[in-house]
């Protein structure tokens, strides 16, 4: 086990001295661009204090935001995620430093310029990285010796992944009280549960995974205190496969381990702050610019085809299920069923500019005012007539979790095909299955992707809006 903390040190130490490396060219370079493109005097000036400040904020919130690059099994969205986050810890440091210091900061121009290609060659150089790594455990360098107690499906499915060779274990075998037709063929059985201790102290085992229940306290306890004592990790798998058929994630109150069956990004406190930072930003900055004309031009031609306002206002259900006003550029004639039936292909409702506006998506605009209110989220789960949220939440199994977040102008469902009306139980199903999918998903890179998918879509009109 010294020797894999050696080696986990070891990969630590390259990754921290490569992000470094990148940091300083990216300095260098941005200190030329200015000189010779911009001509600005804050980078020549305060070069020196830049350089340091930069360089031992950054160390830190690598430090503080390890990059888990010599974990088994990582994700590269959850690399980029590292490395994103890293970033922006490093500019809040930068900043605040440099306000406490009293030094002038850069420009924002400068500090897009500088961080945007630094987030890239960083998120790129940590993927390649992790790449040759696993490169080198597949040739067998840096294997982990790895036994397996018990049986179940979850054992099973832990020994395709040690038996994958582009992670870096190596299983040696099965401990279980009977033949299992649980494993694969190939895959030995090394003997009894008795016999496990006998078996680790002669063999060099660096992992143990028990999949045994509870109830064989009796058999697990003297495992574990052996492997204490002898510097073998071990590791309990609890047998969950029999009746949840998904990923769950652990999370613990004092000294008590709780499994949760979904993982949920924005219920982390800065993942959240980050999405409503966003929202906020945009938002502002659209009602502040485009949007007063926009309500000009549609809404006088609004007013002047059909009688009624400008706005179409609808009670809707939102984050925790309550329930808000969206609001949105009316594009129907004033009638009694706006707020039970959805509108369908040649709807007689639809005003003339209203099948344009649904056409282009224009009428989902004014919902900016409700992202600025903190009553929706420019992506997320579209909101649902309260009417359809009661029935549905009855005829869909998890229905109502897609009010664990905020509403969205636009969200992964529609740009996934599915907009529009859903003629049957099942359109609505697919619907839900895409939220969820998108709650259990969600990154900062996914919210980005799904704005642009939409103005993509604007661009070339949705035949599936009416």
């Amino acid at each position: 086990m010294k020797g894999q903390f050696k080696k986990a040190t070891l990969f630590i130490g390259i990754f921290q001295v490569f992000d470094l490396i990148v940091l300083n060219i990216m300095y260098i370079l941005l200190y030329y661009t200015n000189l010779y493109f911009f001509h600005g005097p804050s980078i020549i000036q305060h070069t020196f204090s830049y350089w340091m400040i930069g360089n031992v904020t950054y160390l830190f919130s690598i430090n503080y935001n390890l990059m888990m690059l010599h974990d088994r099994l990582v994700r590269p969205e959850t690399i980029v995620s590292k490395v994103w986050q890293a970033i922006v810890l490093q500019v809040i440091l930068f900043l605040a430093v440099l306000a406490l210091l009293r030094i002038p900061s850069p420009s924002l121009a400068m500090l897009l310029i500088f961080y945007v290609p630094t987030f890239v060659v960083i998120s790129l150089g940590q993927l390649f990285v992790y790449h040759i790594i696993k490169h080198f455990r597949y040739t067998g360098y840096d294997n982990l010796n790895v036994i397996l107690i018990g049986s179940g499906e979850n054992m099973n499915n832990l020994a395709d992944i040690m038996q994958d060779r582009w992670n870096g274990y190596r299983l040696m075998g099965v401990f279980t009280d009977e033949e299992s037709n649980y494993y694969k063929s190939g895959i030995q059985r090394l003997g009894d549960i008795d016999d496990v201790i006998d078996y680790i102290s002669v063999a060099q085992v660096n992992e143990l995974y028990c999949g045994l229940p509870s109830n064989r306290k009796e058999d697990i306890l003297p495992i574990i205190n052996y492997c204490e004592n002898h510097l073998i990790r071990f590791y309990n798998v609890p047998n969950l496969q029999n009746y949840l058929k998904r990923n769950v994630t652990m999370r613990r109150m004092s000294n008590i381990i709780v499994l949760s069956i979904r993982k949920e990004p924005l219920s982390v406190y800065y993942n959240r702050l980050l999405k409503r930072f966003f929202d906020f930003t945009l938002s502002t900055l659209f009602l502040c610019t485009l949007y007063p004309f926009m309500y000009i031009i549609i809404g006088a031609i609004i007013k002047l085809t059909s009688r009624g306002p400008v706005y179409f206002k609808q009670k809707r259900t939102g984050l925790d299920g309550k329930v808000f006003t969206c609001i949105k550029f009316r594009s129907m004639q004033i009638n009694n069923e706006c707020d039970m039936v959805q509108a369908t292909k040649d709807d007689e409702r639809i005003t003339g500019i209203g099948k344009f506006l649904r056409h282009y998506n224009l009428d989902e605009f004014p919902q900016f005012i409700n992202v600025w209110k903190n009553e929706m989220s420019i992506v997320g789960p579209r909101p649902h007539m309260v009417e359809h949220t009661e029935y549905y939440s009855k005829v869909i199994n998890k229905y109502m979790l897609r009010h664990l977040v905020k509403p969205g102008i636009t969200g992964y469902a529609q740009v996934s095909g599915f907009r529009g009306e859903t003629k049957i139980i099942s359109d609505m199903e697919g619907r839900i299955k895409k939220d969820i999918w998108y709650i259990e998903n969600w990154t900062f890179w996914l919210d980005i992707n799904i704005i642009v998918s939409t103005i993509v879509k604007m661009i070339k009109g949705d035949d599936s809006a009416y």
